[in-house]
């Protein structure tokens, strides 16, 4: 293979900006073809973005011959049934996040690749982006010492549609698997795992406190890293004010940055303080498709991979408890 060729399976919002057109500013990357069940839309996509074809049935564009590699960026409830056909057809895959709609749904999907001995990749990009890199950089090389404990608060206010009733999927359970933690938090949690280590243990607890919609819009978790580490967080979706901060505390310092807002990350230790602005790129997705592109071609390795995303599914079931 000299180059990837991309289909993508379902082309809405997070494909125009954050994903799809990194897919041809890739080196040796290329995006050929595009679905929609709804065909005007998945051809409007195709013109505005300079696709050759487009379809609106997800199996013509997964038999595609000249498809490589399918980006499955539909809601959480379909991730399954796709992918698996993906692997049926012997093509490569990258699932959005979150991977699945449970753990289980992880789980079978995994297998499906392994036993066709084809990547299962999973867009959890942050793992890619520069900003977070350098606080890999920071732990691993021990400029706060052994990280003790990490803290994660999030908030934000109810928005007009959920308050004036309207439909959205990322509320529905049976759409997305929960409400806006599993949705947000997913990506928070998993760049936690990827900094951080395994996680052993995991506790939480959940409320509906707005009856806006089924899902919860409450969250508190506590966790064990497999090194010892402690973690805790909440989450709340009706809150007065927006808040993202997540704090690790070390033997020798701590580091302080934000999972989705602007901000500088931070290092704070006796000897040093630290406050770096590192930008992502135009296409936030761009570094994560670049990584994929690379180990397809020259086994360079990814940092998302379906194993990896599961725990970040593991964790979520865990927190949230039973359905």
């Amino acid at each position: 293979m000299q180059q990837v060729r991309w289909g993508i399976i379902g082309c809405g919002n997070v494909t125009e900006l954050k994903s799809g057109p990194a897919f041809n500013k890739v080196a040796n990357s290329a995006l050929v073809a595009v679905m929609r069940r709804d065909a005007a839309k998945a051809e409007d996509y195709a013109k505005r973005h300079q696709v050759p074809r487009w379809y609106s049935d997800a199996s013509q564009l997964i038999n595609d011959p000249e498809v490589d590699a399918v980006y499955i960026a539909t809601p959480p409830d379909s991730h399954k049934d796709y992918a698996l056909q993906v692997a049926a057809a012997g093509k490569i895959c990258c699932v959005e996040k979150p991977m699945a709609l449970n753990a289980a749904e992880c789980q079978e999907m995994i297998r499906a690749f392994e036993q066709k001995n084809l990547p299962l990749y999973v867009s959890y990009y942050r793992r890619s982006l520069p900003r977070f890199l350098k606080i890999k950089a920071w732990l691993d090389t021990q400029l706060i010492g052994e990280p003790r404990q990490v803290q994660w608060n999030f908030s934000r206010s109810p928005n007009a549609a959920d308050l004036a009733g309207q439909y959205n999927w990322r509320t529905d359970p049976a759409k997305a698997g929960g409400g806006y933690f599993i949705d947000l938090a997913s990506h928070g949690l998993d760049l936690l795992l990827y900094l951080l280590g395994d996680v052993v243990d995991v506790r939480g607890f959940c409320q509906n406190q707005q009856k806006l919609y089924a899902a919860e819009d409450a969250v508190s978790a506590v966790w064990q890293f497999q090194s010892g580490c402690l973690g805790c967080g909440f989450w709340n979706f009706g809150a007065a004010e927006r808040q993202d901060q997540v704090v690790i505390y070390g033997s020798k310092g701590r580091i302080e940055f934000s999972v989705f807002e602007n901000q500088p990350v931070s290092l704070l230790t006796a000897d040093q303080q630290l406050s770096l602005d590192i930008a992502h790129p135009e296409n936030i997705q761009f570094y994560h498709i670049q990584a994929m592109v690379e180990d397809l071609l020259h086994s360079r390795g990814h940092p998302s991979t379906g194993k990896t995303a599961a725990r970040a599914s593991w964790m979520m079931e865990h927190i949230l408890g039973p359905s």
